[in-house]
């Protein structure tokens, strides 16, 4: 008897599983949508929070749900497709998948420059630059951590305008910038530390996938750069050729 009850609790965990699996597929549940309490599935299916608990664990190792701390869980949101060009606004690429885009300022501070920033920006090393960290997101899905570095001469109000707008194209457009296009992409693969997870609303020892970027006018001449941090599993990069 003792072995047939650890049977039948993973029985009874894969039964619900399944079962709120089914209702993804099915389209009861949309993509995007909270799911109903721990309480209320554990009474439809008549068994304990602890096994729905499990249910759920399981299916969100699978990408298929994502826990929300102090709000609920919610279907993931399929792939979104990020093309990368020259002229890429992650406004515009959200906004074509059908999502809404938001942008939230986190933090914003002055720093001097670093050699590589200052070469990358064509500035003196030690220039001060505004950095700005926001965190993106597609409806209420978190996609990236962004920090952006711009010369703090130049757009002096640019951590306002970011605070109003969320949109970085519209902190360019405030100054003056009507348009712009990246210069140089690199991508590299990571594992998330405990701040970018909890942001991106990660577990610990999820991948991480970095985007570091120079964005440029056309004439040539630099106008910020960047490093993000995309959630791997939410986001599928899309090389096109101009």
């Amino acid at each position: 008897m003792t072995l047939a009850e650890p049977e039948l609790g993973v029985a009874l965990w894969r039964k619900v599983a399944d079962s709120i699996e089914r209702k993804i597929s099915d389209g009861s549940y949309l993509s995007g949508e909270k799911l109903p309490s721990e309480t209320e599935i554990a009474h439809s299916h008549r068994v304990n929070r602890h096994t729905v608990r499990r249910a759920l664990a399981a299916l969100a190792e699978r990408g298929l749900v994502r826990a929300e701390r102090g709000s609920g869980t919610y279907v993931e949101s399929a792939r979104l497709a990020y093309p990368l060009r020259t002229r890429t606004r992650f406004s515009e690429i959200v906004g074509a998948g059908g999502r809404e885009p938001r942008g939230r300022l986190l933090t914003a501070c002055t720093e001097p420059a670093s050699k590589e920033l200052a070469r990358q920006l064509k500035l003196k090393p030690g220039a001060p630059l505004l950095r700005i960290d926001g965190l993106r997101l597609a409806d209420r899905v978190p996609i990236c951590l962004g920090t952006t570095w711009l010369p703090a001469e130049r757009f002096p109000d640019a951590e306002e305008i970011y605070r109003r707008s969320g949109s970085m194209t519209r902190v360019l457009a405030h100054h003056g910038v009507r348009d712009y296009r990246r210069a140089e992409t690199k991508i590299t693969a990571a594992i998330a530390d405990a701040g970018d997870a909890a942001q991106l609303d990660l577990r610990l020892g999820s991948p991480v996938l970095i985007v570091e970027a120079l964005d440029v006018e056309g004439d040539g001449r630099p106008l910020l750069a960047m490093r993000s941090r995309f959630a791997a599993d939410r986001v599928q990069f899309v090389v096109e050729q101009d």
